[in-house]
């Protein structure tokens, strides 16, 4: 019996090895991988340059990126996470690029940057050929196949969904497109504490309150948050509120030097989890 227990014993202990250098493996290729993404010859010298106020590494890895996941990166914009995501999931991952339909009553300037974005996924196939497009409508707010995503990202949106009255919407579809146990990262512009809603409206900060209260009522649980995108030298309180600050720099050469100075905004970083049960 002694010698079965510890046979037993044995045994799990072997497995709980393999599983630690299993998991150890699984970092160091992710690692890996993001790293060759972003020095990689697609990306341009001013894109890389935003690195140093986005923290792409430091930030993909909180939320947990695997190069096996289904990812759905939400409004990519002129699509500067998409370079580092394409080529991590590209071989064993899928890549959701959920943008909106483009109308004729669109902005000119969503036209073009929807225009842009395609075309920079058809110039290089090779690296986004992990990339598919979910066309977001506001009679279908689906960003994926229901429970097919490991993860959903967004970052620098809920300040637009805030202000267009579509947060509860956007986080339902989150919700809805994750598997149980799936993680929602979000990255945004953060307020201080108690501002209120029309001025974080009005400044494009949002307070980590309001964001974690809209996850949780679509179904969400925070389960982390991290300083990585941090940002102490932003004082908040800017004339053309988030956008004074670059890479818009809204008040042209007007300062640019002290705005430059503090660099891009002071950004939340929170980790939710769509609960298993």
């Amino acid at each position: 019996m002694d010698s079965r227990i510890g046979m037993l014993a044995r045994t799990a202990a072997t497995l709980a090895a393999g599983a630690m250098l299993a998991a150890a493996a699984i970092a160091a290729d992710i690692e890996s991988l993001i790293d060759k993404a972003m020095v990689g010859a697609h990306r341009s010298e001013a894109n890389k340059a935003r690195d140093r106020y986005r923290h792409p590494k430091e930030t993909l890895l909180f939320f947990g990126l695997r190069p096996d996941m289904t990812v759905v990166e939400i409004t990519p914009g002129a699509g500067w996470y998409t370079e580092i995501l394409a080529p991590v999931l590209k071989t064993n991952g899928t890549l959701y690029a959920a943008v909106f339909k483009i109308t004729d009553r669109s902005p000119e300037f969503l036209r073009v940057m929807d225009r842009d974005y395609r075309a920079k996924l058809a110039a290089n196939p090779e690296i986004y050929v992990a990339v598919k497009l979910s066309v977001l409508s506001p009679g279908s707010m689906q960003v994926a196949p229901p429970a097919s995503a490991d993860m959903v990202l967004t970052f620098r949106n809920v300040h637009n969904w805030a202000k267009a009255g579509t947060a509860d919407d956007m986080f339902a579809a989150f919700f809805k497109a994750l598997k149980p146990g799936g993680v929602l990262g979000v990255v945004d512009h953060r307020a201080k504490p108690g501002t209120a809603f029309q001025l974080q409206i009005d400044t494009g900060y949002l307070t980590e309150a309001y964001v974690i209260e809209t996850a949780e009522k679509a179904g969400f649980r925070l389960d982390n948050k991290s300083e990585i995108n941090a940002n102490p030298l932003d004082t908040k309180d800017h004339p053309e509120g988030v956008w004074t600050l670059p890479p818009t720099l809204r008040l042209g050469e007007k300062d640019r030097d002290k705005y430059l100075a503090i660099g891009e905004s002071d950004r939340m970083t929170l980790k939710f989890v769509k609960p298993r049960s």
